[in-house]
């Protein structure tokens, strides 16, 4: 029996294995294709992510970002794509045991744990961790009824070909004018940052839809935006294809612990999860080890309550009433409310987007985001749950 076992070999379960394995616990992760790269673009704001990733982690570091509501605003903040391969070296421990296999399903006694894989094998630990994502595998799996979806198509092309749209030694947050192909519907904006190299990735996203966009939608509205600015994709571009949920619920506790986009950790705002997995597993981690001498129970709600105190829980809430009342919103207003947004000052757009959980920063924030919007803007935030005076505290509007 080892002392914790992951399932998931994404970023977030590396990043807990190393963590638990730093602590001295013996370590397992199972996974379908544990030492496959992670194909996904990663970015994170540079202060958003912990001290301990290494500048060789970076492929890219831009000095501030642009953002387009209906006019140019410059985020005067730095912002960084990960290097999958040189993240994943950093998370690798010689000592954290690799099994491929998928998991079906686990057992709990009072002793430990059995995770039964989907070939027959069983395998037992005192805890576990599941890391699996939106599958949710040992966490309930997924919630019975349509997710809020964020999905996005993107190709990859050199940075002079990119520049009309992405200028060099810069990048685009989220651009909301409308694509010349968009005829109208649920309104997308384009996301471009640099890669590192001479590679740029140009994306056209659809932050939150329930059910999501068809991708083939997306891939039509990036081709006619990069038309209409005079740029041709070669044949044979690398593309990438995005589709993840945005607004899962706070994990149950249980002997299950789940963590990453498994535990709630997708932010509404922005769909970023792995700086708050890398900046969170060291804490899992020590609530991990300090509880097991008390028993995989004891130690697997420490870990829960560590995860999700008070605090995050009040911030999820808001957040996620937030991305209710956006997903209220007439096509035509929600480029309005984005360029409210970006017209706050950086502080409080910084504090909006921040994988930290402070609710009442968060409620000032909505709220001076309240009382800056136009009527028909605030009419949708009523409509949707939130107001001054509403609760804000406790519920609020906080998913972009």
């Amino acid at each position: 029996m080892v002392d914790v076992l992951i399932v998931g070999a994404g970023p977030a379960g590396r990043a807990v294995a190393a963590a638990c394995a730093d602590t001295r616990l013996d370590t397992t992760v199972v996974d379908p294709a544990p030492r496959r790269g992670w194909g996904n673009t990663y970015g994170s704001w540079i202060d958003e992510l912990p001290a301990s990733v290494p500048r060789e982690a970076l492929a890219a570091v831009t000095g501030s970002m642009l953002a387009f509501g209906t006019t140019r605003h410059e985020l005067d903040r730095s912002y960084g794509v990960l290097d999958n391969t040189a993240l994943w070296k950093h998370l690798w421990r010689p000592d954290v045991h690799d099994v491929t296999g998928r998991v079906v399903g686990a057992e709990h006694g009072p002793t430990g744990s059995t995770v039964h894989l989907k070939d027959g094998r069983r395998l037992a630990a005192a805890l576990v961790v599941d890391a699996s994502g939106a599958a949710r595998v040992l966490s309930g799996g997924r919630p019975a009824r349509t997710a809020a979806q964020q999905s996005a198509v993107g190709v990859v092309l050199d940075s002079a070909t990119a520049e009309p749209l992405c200028p060099a030694g810069s990048g685009v947050f989220m651009d909301w004018r409308a694509a010349p192909d968009t005829r109208g519907g649920w309104p997308t904006f384009l996301y471009c940052v640099p890669l590192g190299g001479d590679a740029v990735l140009l994306e056209e996203t659809s932050l939150a839809r329930r059910p999501s966009l068809p991708l083939a939608l997306l891939r039509r509205r990036l081709h006619g935006r990069l038309a209409a600015a005079g740029i041709e994709v070669p044949d044979g571009a690398v593309e990438e294809r995005v589709r993840f949920p945005v607004d899962d619920p706070v994990p149950m506790p249980g002997r299950a612990v789940s963590f990453g986009a498994s535990g709630g950790l997708v932010h509404p705002a922005s769909g970023f999860s792995v700086a708050a997995a890398l900046r969170q597993a060291p804490w899992l981690a020590g609530a991990l080890s300090a509880g097991l001498s008390s028993g995989p129970a004891k130690a697997s709600k420490a870990a829960w309550a560590i995860s999700w105190p008070p605090r995050a829980v009040a911030v999820h809430g808001l957040r996620r009433r937030g991305l209710r009342a956006l997903l209220s919103f007439p096509p035509e207003l929600v480029p309005e409310f984005f360029e409210v947004f970006f017209s706050l000052p950086a502080a409080d757009q910084a504090a909006f987007l921040a994988a930290d959980h402070d609710p009442a920063r968060t409620a000032a924030v909505m709220t001076a985001l309240f009382r800056r919007s136009p009527w028909s803007v605030r009419r949708r935030l009523v409509t949707g749950g939130f107001g001054p005076g509403g609760g804000e505290a406790q519920h609020g509007f906080g998913g972009l």
